[in-house]
Formats: C-alpha cells, sequence, structure tokens
C-alpha cells in the first residue's frame, strides 16, 4: 500500500528509550529535547522499548511537526481496544503526527507469548474493526511472514537490529510502495577497541533473544559470531562506527539499500534512558544530504 509517511517522516529520525521516560521530573527535559531535535531536521522520534501511545503525547504536544512514533509497542503490554481508543483520540487532537509501530516482544519478557504471527495478524484484525487505519501503524517486522504482514496490513515495516542486506531484502518483499524505517546503531568514536567495545555493550541484550539471533543465523552469521559478545565481524555490520565520513557512508548504506527513512540509535555507554544531546546534535551535523 502506498503510504504518506514518506513524505512525512524524512530520511533520518532519532531512537531512544530515554525519550519514553515516564519521570514527572524530566517532563520539562522531554518536551525541550524533542523541540531541539525537530529544530535539528530529524523527521521523526521512534520510542524504544515497549512503548505506548501515552508517551508520544507530551513530545507530540512540545513540537509542530515532527512525527512520534513507538518502536514498539508490544501487543501482549496494551489491548487492542485501549490503544485503538488512544490513537483516535491522538489523532483528532494532532492530526497525522502519531504512528503505531507494533511488535510481538519476545518471550522471555512475557508470559502470554504464544504463536507471535498469528496473535499480530489477530491484533490487527482487532485494530481494523476499531477504526485504526492501515497506514497509521508500522509493524517490527525481520522474517518474509511479518514483513508480508507489514506489506499488506500497515504502512510499513520497522526493523531492529539488521544488516543492509537485511534491509535490501525486505525491500524486496515489502515492494516499492510501504515504507521501510530501519533501526541503525551510530557510535561516534574513531578508536575501534573503544568504538566496538560501547558497541557490544548495546549488543549484550538481544544476543540473549531468539527472535534476533535467528534473524542473523539467517543473514549468514555464525554461532561463533554470536558468542563472547559477537565478533569484530557481527559488530562491524550491525554498528555504524568511525570517522565521520565512514559513519555517513553506513547510514547511506541504508538508505541504498532500500530504506525510505534510518532510525538511528546513539550509542555512547550511556544508560538506555540518558538522552545524548549534544552527540544527537553532532550526528544530525554529519548525516548524507
Amino acid at each position: 500500500m502506498s503510504t504518506p509517511e514518506k513524505n512525512t517522516i524524512g530520511r533520518y529520525g532519532v531512537w531512544s528509550v530515554g525519550l519514553r521516560s515516564e519521570d514527572p521530573q524530566r517532563r520539562g527535559e522531554l518536551r525541550d529535547t524533542a523541540a531541539e531535535l525537530e529544530e535539528l531536521g530529524y523527521g521523526a522520534l521512534w520510542l524504544g522499548g515497549s512503548s505506548a501511545v501515552g508517551h508520544a503525547v507530551p513530545l507530540i504536544e512540545a513540537t509542530e511537526r515532527i512525527t512520534v512514533a513507538t518502536s514498539i509497542q508490544s501487543i501482549w503490554q496494551y489491548d487492542a481496544a485501549g490503544t485503538a481508543a488512544r490513537c483516535k483520540d491522538l489523532e483528532a487532537a494532532h492530526p497525522g503526527r502519531f504512528l503505531l509501530g507494533l511488535g510481538v516482544s519476545h518471550a522471555r519478557f512475557t508470559e502470554q507469548y504464544r504463536r507471535p504471527y498469528s496473535s499480530l495478524a489477530a491484533y490487527l484484525d482487532a485494530l481494523d474493526t476499531a477504526g485504526v487505519p492501515a497506514g497509521r501503524r508500522v509493524l517490527a517486522a525481520l522474517g518474509p511472514r511479518t514483513l508480508g504482514l507489514s506489506r499488506d496490513r500497515a504502512a510499513g515495516a520497522i526493523p531492529y537490529l539488521v544488516t543492509a542486506g537485511h534491509v535490501a531484502r525486505s525491500r524486496d518483499v515489502l515492494g516499492e510502495g510501504p515504507l521501510l524505517a530501519p533501526e541503525l546503531g551510530v557510535v561516534l568514536e574513531a578508536d575501534p577497541v573503544r568504538a566496538r567495545e560501547l558497541a557490544r555493550g548495546a549488543l549484550a541484550l538481544y544476543l540473549g533473544l531468539p527472535n534476533y539471533t535467528g534473524n542473523l543465523l539467517r543473514l549468514g552469521f555464525t554461532e561463533d559470531d554470536l558468542a563472547d559478545g559477537g565478533s569484530d565481524r557481527l559488530v562491524d555490520t550491525l554498528y555504524a562506527w568511525g570517522t565521520e565520513d565512514r559513519i555517513r557512508a553506513r547510514i547511506e548504506e541504508f538508505r541504498s539499500a532500500g530504506a525510505d527513512h534510518v532510525a538511528l540509535q546513539v550509542i555512547d555507554g550511556g544508560t538506555r534512558e540518558s538522552l545524548p544531546r549534544e552527540a544527537w546534535g553532532r550526528l544530525a551535523a554529519l548525516l548524507p544530504a
């Protein structure tokens, strides 16, 4: 399906868990950060973790045009009826500013986890019934079946922890119309030892999650690549690091492979709740035109 998101979210966005913080003492900081990211020219804010519609509201209210999206909302944690009601309220108040990113999360995080593909399809059925347009939702898709759902029943796909090769395969499945907005981790560090150390710190969580490791094995990595924090080959393929020119080239590689938009996650050794505002500014300055 053709989608307007390609024309509204631009080529680059910021992926961050910190932007979904529920700490009331950080509300002012979050609003200021969202406005700053919009001024820097980013087209979208992707709220990491199991974010929900409510997490997007203060960021949308603090900005004028930037898209705010969940990346991802777990289908197990938030029911479809409640989600639909919140989406409709937010759309009425701020038309075209919110994009619902959905995914099945991981068995490790929920006792309900079963038949993930069928459960995701059923969730989409419920959203359809409640009147949430397919064009206002995207799916965290890795495998071909879920990519097919992204093509047929959503505005597109938001794959996480993938390679340029996966981006190309995803584009083949999606075709030309749907949005393809992969996440890419960026380490603003030129020293190889330090850059890989920071990347491995971010990667550690995902090497324990079969949905991701299975996808990496399908992409041609080996069990040896996944062992001991990840091989240099794995780290260097999954993360953009190095000089500004090298980082710019890696981002452009995703675009050349078929990404309409790249959701950039700064990896700097901070906590998942941190807001690396200085690094986001540096990153914005080096992005390809």
